[in-house]
């Protein structure tokens, strides 16, 4: 018989059923707040915790599924020098991108490291 899945009622809970699984240091109701409301993303240890308690792919959990008209159920990663195909909306954003003033383009290329970390070069 399958287990019904365990129920969540917010960061709290999450964080109380999240912190037995975890080896380090426990989370606090705030940083699963951030979690749920995307404004932070769990290290690489959380996210493996939660990836094996939830049983979902890491690169599922970390980046979502891959975009939409690809067949994949689950989404392998990628090689380093592998990419997704660009969808519409991408290419207009990479538009608009390069039309901003250099300085401008600066500015959003380190806000993007910030949340993704070091960008290619």
């Amino acid at each position: 018989m399958t287990r019904a899945p365990e129920k969540m009622r917010g960061a709290t809970d999450l964080a109380n059923k999240f912190n037995p699984r975890y080896q380090g240091e426990s989370v606090s109701a705030q940083t699963a707040h951030k979690w749920l409301t995307g404004r932070s993303i769990p290290t690489i240890d959380k996210l493996e915790t939660l990836a094996d308690w939830l049983k979902v792919d890491l690169h599922w959990l970390h980046y979502g599924p891959p975009p939409s008209g690809t067949s994949q159920s689950t989404p392998k990663p990628l090689g380093r020098d592998e990419h997704y195909p660009a969808s519409e909306e991408t290419l207009e954003l990479v538009s608009k991108i390069e039309a901003l003033a250099p300085h401008h383009r600066y500015l959003l290329e380190e806000l993007v490291e910030q949340f993704y970390g070091v960008a290619k070069r």
